[in-house]
């Protein structure tokens, strides 16, 4: 039937709630949902299982405080080891409302400007409790032994993020990530020692395996040998991260997917606000069409580094050192004086855009398609300059906060940041969309939670800088070990067995699918398709969407999908290491996901954070929200195999903060 078709592409199902969310005293809520909870005595802790899919921050932390508590954990990776995971990669900092710098912070604060941040499109309980748990995750790493930097008196440095007019931002100079990660991975190796832990490197979840509607299981791979293993427990959790990588050209590591979380997509958990995309502002610009990744310079860079572009375009081609100060545009901080270059992620992208389509672009120009469908040659870079830094607080003392950033820089590029500004141009870097959760952290399929940047909990529309690893080690060290034992406390389980019917089927559509990868013989390699995608999800899903746009978009998605799917070219074999089989699964599943944001992007009628709809902005080109009618999450439940997804909204009540316009001027 399509005679209750929106656009003829979707429907809309009945609303949802969050029926685990605590009422009440929002100060209170966290602590009496703690002790509300029921309890998994010691004894019976040993006869539960846990699986965990990821070792990032998240998933690390989450095993590691499993482990410690006494279940049977098994944790996977698709990396080597979990101290390769991609939160690695976050460089600038963790948030804490510690107040250090006794410049006014508090959990009230944080909680604010992180509901304003993401456009307030977030669950108020949900980030009053991220804020609130945030001071204990800088103990818990401190115990740790991770390195942050620390002041001449020997108490920890802060330093201030996009966003925010205080400084709450932890940080390892640039390697935040890595130190923080080393922590979680000492304490999850700690386990694994013990032997509460089992560790799979090299392992990926391929399947959700359901068992009378709990989720009680996964198909994995190993990526080495090519087998497939049946793993059978209590609970899954899915910690997987975020899935930028349908971008093809963004700042996560190359093998950074959504298939885990796509898989228990297609088995009934729900995708939420999957449009959500956040475009960091402070990367290196794309340098040619051959280029397969994009790399990251961290936010922190902002504190010191001031942006800005030459007022006319014909002094786009000097260096830049020769433009006199009279003629450069600090446009940040003319259009925003109260926040300038410290204004949240999802603006400072915008304004660069909107800087380099005026023209006042610098760097090389490179070929791109305009709107007129005609190509055309556009300077895709903007200044940040650290000239003023340097003559303020000396070059030994900005290499001590930004040397390994500036080393890393000079890698890249060949130009050294000390004598020239850097370039730097906005990219795909963070995901607010994933699979819905209620405040247990668990999916709308009971004993399936999910973890960090895989589910859509906390930031709503934009994520502000160095919130995410504040998100990852709040869920997995202090959130999910709390709300899980709920639902294990009705365990254990019934056993189930590998030979169930629900587990049989769900390895046979594994080996069916790996089968038909390997046998259409196409003429076209994986990445071809998955470049192609990119190309479309950039152009008409990324800095900015329009209904047409977005229609034509997910046309061209569908027939990119069918040619796909006749005509892919996976060689190899399925029982060995294969790296294009593994390339095929996640691909085929960005082609569907990508198709959702374009949905989900064409349902939503207003701007909000990273989601910038040009039918829907002020006279001064800022994003225009209508709480009237978009002010919930958008849950889309999967439609069948070429069929309309369903969108289930859950309406989002602020009783706290005031609904209003975001305004950092």
């Amino acid at each position: 039937m399509t005679d209750n078709l929106i656009h003829g592409i979707y429907r809309e199902g009945e609303p949802i709630q969050d029926t685990a969310a605590p009422k009440g005293p929002i100060e209170s809520r966290w602590t009496r949902h703690k002790f509300e909870t029921k309890l998994v005595n010691p004894a019976n802790r040993r006869k539960l299982d846990v699986i965990i899919v990821g070792t990032g921050l998240a998933g690390g932390a989450a095993a590691a405080t499993l482990g410690e508590a006494g279940y049977n954990v098994k944790a996977f990776c698709y990396q080597d080891s979990p101290r390769r995971a991609h939160s690695i990669a976050a460089q600038g900092g963790i948030n804490a409302a510690k107040n250090y710098k006794e410049d006014g912070d508090s959990v009230y604060r944080l909680f604010y400007d992180t509901v304003k941040g993401g456009d307030y499109r977030s669950r108020e309980s949900n980030v009053y409790r991220l804020a609130e748990v945030s001071a204990s995750i800088i103990d818990q790493c401190v115990a740790q032994g991770v390195p942050f930097a620390r002041e001449y008196g020997g108490l920890l440095d802060n330093r201030s993020f996009g966003g925010v007019q205080v400084s709450r931002t932890f940080y390892a100079r640039g390697q935040t990530g890595q130190q923080l990660l080393i922590g979680a991975y000492q304490a999850l190796e700690r386990q694994v020692a013990a032997g509460s832990v089992r560790q799979f490197t090299r392992h990926e979840m391929v399947e959700l395996i359901v068992v009378d509607g709990r989720a009680r299981g996964i198909i994995a791979r190993d990526m080495v040998t090519g087998e497939l293993e049946t793993h059978l427990a209590d609970a899954v959790v899915l910690a997987s991260g975020g899935y930028g990588n349908v971008f093809f050209l963004s700042t996560n590591a190359m093998g950074c997917n959504v298939t885990a979380t796509w898989r228990a997509h297609r088995k009934g958990a729900l995708f939420a606000n999957p449009c959500y995309t956040q475009i960091h502002p402070t990367c290196i610009p794309q340098h040619g069409d051959k280029q397969s990744k994009l790399t990251l310079m961290s936010e922190s860079l902002r504190n010191d580094g001031r942006i800005w572009v030459p007022k006319r375009a014909e002094d786009c081609d000097k260096d830049p050192r020769q433009i006199a100060e009279e003629d450069r545009d600090y446009y940040l901080e003319r259009i925003y004086p109260s926040f300038g270059n410290l204004v949240p992620r999802d603006i400072a992208s915008r304004q660069a855009k909107n800087m380099c389509d005026e023209g006042r672009g610098v760097g090389p120009a490179i070929a791109e398609i305009g709107p007129d469908g005609q190509e055309r040659q556009v300077r895709r870079g903007v200044y940040l300059d650290f000239a003023e830094a340097i003559s303020r607080l000396g070059k030994d003392a900005v290499s001590a906060k930004y040397g390994n950033l500036f080393d890393m820089y000079e890698r890249i590029t060949g130009d050294n940041p000390y004598e020239t500004p850097m370039r730097i141009y906005p990219a795909v870097h963070y995901t607010m969309g994933g699979l819905w959760v209620d405040y247990d952290l668990q999916s709308n399929i009971p004993g399936l939670f999910v973890a960090g940047e895989a589910n859509f909990s906390d930031h709503g529309a934009n994520r502000l800088g160095a919130s995410a690893l504040m998100q990852g080690l709040s869920d997995g060290y202090f959130v999910l070990p709390n709300t899980i034992r709920d639902y294990l406390a009705a365990g254990p389980f019934p056993k189930v067995d590998a030979d169930d019917s629900a587990v049989a089927e769900a390895e046979r559509s594994v080996r069916d699918r790996i089968q038909h990868f390997l046998t259409i013989n196409g003429t076209r390699s994986v990445d071809s398709f998955h470049r192609a995608l990119g190309s479309i999800m950039w152009e008409y899903c990324g800095m900015s969407r329009t209904e047409e746009g977005l229609k034509k978009a997910i046309g061209m998605i569908r027939d990119l999908r069918a040619e796909f799917w006749r005509d892919v070219r996976v060689l190899g074999e399925g029982d060995r290491l294969n790296q294009e089989l593994e390339k095929a699964g996640r691909v085929a599943d960005f082609l569907e996901l990508g198709e959702l944001m374009c949905i989900d992007a064409l349902h939503r009628r207003e701007s909000c954070g990273g989601h910038f709809r040009e039918e829907s902005q002020t006279e001064e080109g800022e994003a225009l929200r209508h709480d009237d009618e978009f002010a919930y999450v958008g849950a889309w439940e999967w439609g069948g195999e070429n069929g309309a997804p369903t969108l289930h909204k859950e309406d989002l009540v602020y009783e706290f903060i005031e609904l209003k316009q975001r305004s950092y001027k």
